[in-house]
């Protein structure tokens, strides 16, 4: 796997840009300039935590139902993303999720 422009091996770089979810997705976007791959791990972070975060702070102000079954359903969803968008940048995949990713592809270049 090539070196991204942070000194990182790319697949470390993309598996990064997930850990802190949209704000560490947004520090890639910020300081990587060479890999498109990181690149690409970092729009898509951005786009699909900060995606589920809006629609958590959303959901709480549904009276009942908001705070105590979309948001842990949310939470969950948000959880298994993690995991595969993580597991998926460290073994050198570009998984495209249908939305975000498409849109990332486009960004990254």
């Amino acid at each position: 796997m090539e070196k991204s422009s942070t000194g990182l091996e790319a697949n470390i770089a993309g598996l990064l840009c997930y850990v802190l979810g949209w704000l560490s997705g947004l520090v890639f976007i910020l300081i990587e300039k060479q890999s498109n791959f990181v690149r690409f791990h970092a729009i898509q972070s951005v786009y699909v935590f900060g995606t589920i975060t809006v629609a958590s702070i959303i959901f709480g102000w549904i009276p009942v139902i908001g705070p105590f079954v979309l948001r842990p359903l949310l939470g969950l969803l948000g959880l298994v993303l993690w995991i595969i968008l993580m597991v998926k940048a460290y073994q050198g995949e570009k998984y495209k999720l249908p939305w975000a990713g498409d849109r990332a592809e486009k960004q990254a270049g």
